[in-house]
């Protein structure tokens, strides 16, 4: 009797409460927690000693054997199953635990793949890519003892001051549902015993908050919160079949996340029926008490937390440690509370088999990382992130045979600047700050090092594509945030000597001083940071045709650079071979068909602008502008440009009317009516312009990017479930209600090349299961 919960053939929910009616309360309390892997580590070597002080009783997770150490991914995978094989042979129920690692731009560890910053990912509008990037996620992460990862990012961004815009799928609650439909896909498979559990955040609103301030409260309205922001949420739970939830540290209305059971309880448990684990975010169990003043101390916080349905604590053992056990051998906490989210944890590792295997094999790791097929993805991914934003003259694509090439930025000649903030090399600059920022502080024994996948900078990715005859000079001319007027001069000298210049301008993403963009970093200016705006007009003042490649986090206000650069590339933070993409476009052999996934603003003023807005809203009534300029963005949502033109003919709308759950076939030709080959992002968006709530003026319900050659047409079909067309009424129920929908088919928001309707039919009808995805094909 004692053994049946090691028995792989009995049910998962028999094994599961054998197990916990064997448990302490200091077992059970070690489930619910975590610990960093340098808690157990000794100069990076696992270390019993420390082991049995800080995990005699088992532990929940490990966080972060490969992203919170200097590993490579062999020794990774050795210290994993060091851990494994300590916490099923030495201790007394041996439960193995769930290690978990960040994953917004690929596996955060040494010598993983280094994809394109989630934003730039957005930018591809291709969940099928999307899909595959998650797969080799998946595949690096398990090879190395790994189980769980801490994204997707599901907030729906409207606020380009925020810091963690990068991490993002953009403004559109379509868009973000689909990406990270793939994404979730890609990383835990139709059985999540062949995958690892993905992880939706930041569970809700964190992306709107007061001032682009991260942990700062969003004010989002119950309906627009229902419309907008959780639908992500609600579809990767409903359909994409989610492992795990982490709230956000902000409030909405009073209520911090971590402690709402409206959020946890009602919404994502009873509503959605949700029967994964809810994991904290880093710190902010205890933050209940030390940041939101909602708890008296560590045990309030620690109770308060469960009740609302927060299952794990990450990163390490705090609230849910003594102070959680002093509350159980009290009898201050209903015992029930810490047994559902024990419950809850076990039946996690069961279902993953982690029982039966908790070991990997780490003879088979080196074959899964840094090889060629997943370089080829991550070029790819890049090249169809890459957003053309302005061409004017056809300046672009550049001849590889010009006599002269000024190459000149503080991004032009540095990997690093080249990666998102959650990406490894930045992201473990970090750990050697933590004792400031979280008074969590790492051994000065633990070796950081920043040594990555081979990559190249911008500078050297152009002068491997030009002729051998092509000069290229370079010139930093300014850092990211700091600079001086010499080194303006220094480039604006290379200007002057060169035939063309390409300035690479941006970011520098991060979570430490002296970054520009990423978690904590946000900006009251959305003008290019430091000194390079007046290297820009310095450059441009040279009388040197300018290409100007943005390698950036967020969008940017760049209204005047159209006065200066007749071509400008969106590259965003391109990852490891993002230099390869820059070149492959700069220079014609790739053509950019990327489109953005937030609208970018002429100011800052503007914050927040966004395409999908209320019948009153985008304008200033009645005279519609500002004073000082138009009310419209500088680009719009969804728009790119390309080096060949589309035209879009043929627009059929069938199986109309239809009922409320019925479909309609919405049919459009498109046409490379160009001299090159080329690829378009097929947008459709719907408008409800008579409902018995205000309804936004358009919303995309499907999108397809398809592949022309010159001449060449493409029909392409949308199949609209009209369960999506629904919307919150007032009474909080979603509902379709009939009438006829206003179709447009287009290029971008703004580029609506056809229009046409359809009607719905029948009465206004609650809906219990909605389709949240427009086939598109």
């Amino acid at each position: 009797m004692s053994e049946l919960y090691r028995d792989a053939s009995r049910p998962v929910e028999e094994r599961v409460e054998h197990l916990l009616s064997l448990m302490t309360p200091q077992e059970k309390s070690t489930q619910l927690g975590s610990l960093w892997v340098y808690e157990v580590l000794e100069k990076s070597t696992f270390s019993r000693s420390k082991a049995e002080a800080r995990m005699k009783d088992g532990i929940g997770q490990i966080t972060r054997i490969g992203g919170a150490s200097s590993l490579d991914p062999v020794d990774g995978a050795e210290v994993a199953n060091e851990i494994q094989r300590y916490l099923v042979n030495e201790t007394r129920l041996g439960i193995p635990a769930l290690v978990h690692e960040e994953s917004c731009s690929g596996y955060m560890a040494k010598g993983a793949t280094l994809f394109p910053q989630t934003i730039g990912v957005a930018s591809t509008w291709n969940p099928d890519l999307t899909e595959k990037m998650g797969e080799v996620i998946r595949t690096q992460m398990k090879s190395v003892g790994a189980h769980q990862a801490l994204a997707p990012l599901l907030d729906v961004t409207r606020d380009a001051r925020w810091g963690r815009v990068e991490e993002t799928f953009g403004e559109d609650p379509y868009l973000v549902t689909q990406m990270g439909l793939s994404y979730v896909r890609g990383l835990q498979t139709a059985d999540v015993r062949d995958g690892v559990i993905a992880t939706g955040k930041h569970f809700v609103g964190y992306g709107v908050s007061e001032g682009g301030m991260n942990w700062a409260p969003p004010h989002i309205p119950e309906r627009e919160l229902r419309d907008v922001f959780l639908q992500p949420f609600e579809a990767v739970v409903r359909k994409g079949k989610l492992g795990s939830i982490m709230p956000g540290y902000h409030e909405l209305d009073g209520v911090p996340c971590h402690a709402s059971t409206s959020l946890l309880t009602d919404v994502l448990r009873k509503e959605w029926g949700f029967d994964g684990i809810v994991v904290s975010d880093y710190f902010a169990v205890d933050m209940l008490h030390s940041y939101h003043h909602l708890a008296d101390d560590k045990g309030q916080a620690a109770r308060m937390a469960l009740q609302t349905g927060v299952d794990v604590e990450l990163p390490s053992i705090d609230c849910y440690g003594a102070a959680l056990v002093e509350l159980m051998e009290r009898g201050l906490i209903d015992m029930e509370l810490v047994d559902a989210a024990v419950r809850r944890v076990l039946t996690a590792k069961f279902r993953m088999g982690l029982f039966e295997h908790p070991y990997v094999d780490e003879s088979q790791v080196a074959l899964v990382f840094d090889n060629q097929e997943q370089r080829a993805l991550a070029r790819t991914i890049a090249q169809q992130s890459i957003v053309l934003l302005k061409n004017e003259g056809n300046m672009l694509p550049l001849q590889k045979d010009v006599g002269t090439i000024a190459v000149i930025g503080p991004n032009a000649h540095s990997v690093r600047h080249l990666l998102g903030d959650y990406a490894y090399p930045c992201h473990i600059e970090t750990l050697q700050d933590m004792t400031n920022t979280f008074n969590t502080a790492v051994p000065e024994k633990i070796e950081l090092d920043l040594n990555f996948v081979a990559m190249r900078t911008v500078l050297e990715a152009i002068r491997d594509k030009v002729s051998p005859e092509t000069r290229v000079v370079f010139a930093q001319g300014t850092q990211t945030l700091t600079g001086s007027q010499a080194g303006i001069d220094e480039a604006v000298a290379v200007a002057k000597a060169a035939d063309v210049t390409i300035l690479v301008v941006g970011d520098k993403a991060g979570l430490i001083d002296g970054c520009s963009s990423g978690e904590s970093l946000d900006r009251a200016s959305l003008d290019l940071p430091g000194l390079q705006e007046e290297l820009v007009r310095a450059v441009h003042a040279t009388g040197t045709p300018v290409v100007a490649v943005l390698a950036n986090g967020r969008p940017l206000s760049i209204n005047w650079l159209n006065d200066y650069v007749p071509a400008i590339l969106e590259a965003w933070l391109p990852g490891e071979e993002g230099a390869a993409a820059i070149a492959d476009v700069l220079f014609g052999d790739y053509n950019p068909g990327g489109r953005l996934p937030m609208s970018v603003p002429r100011s800052v003023g503007q914050v927040p602008v966004y395409y999908n807005h209320k019948p009153s809203g985008g304008r200033s009534h009645w005279k519609g502008d500002y004073v000082e300029m138009s009310a419209k963005p500088l680009y719009p949502f969804g728009y790119g440009l390309s080096y060949t033109e589309f035209a879009y003919s043929n627009l059929v709308v069938s199986d109309a009317p239809a009922p409320v759950d019925g479909r309609v076939t919405i049919q459009v030709d498109v046409t490379n009516t160009g001299a090159v080959a080329g690829e378009e992002v097929v947008q459709l968006y719907v408008h409800d312009p008579y409902a018995s709530v205000t309804r936004p003026v358009k919303e995309l319900k499907g999108f397809r990017r398809v592949a022309l050659a010159a001449g060449e047409t493409r029909t392409v079909t949308f199949v609209l479930p009209i369960s999506s067309l629904g919307f919150h009424n007032v009474d909080l129920n979603y509902v379709v209600e009939p009438g006829v929908f206003e179709v447009m088919v287009g290029s971008s928001s703004e580029d609506i090349r056809l229009t046409s309707s359809f009607e719905v039919t029948g009465e206004p009808t609650l809906i219990k299961d909605r389709e949240y995805t427009t086939e598109a094909f």
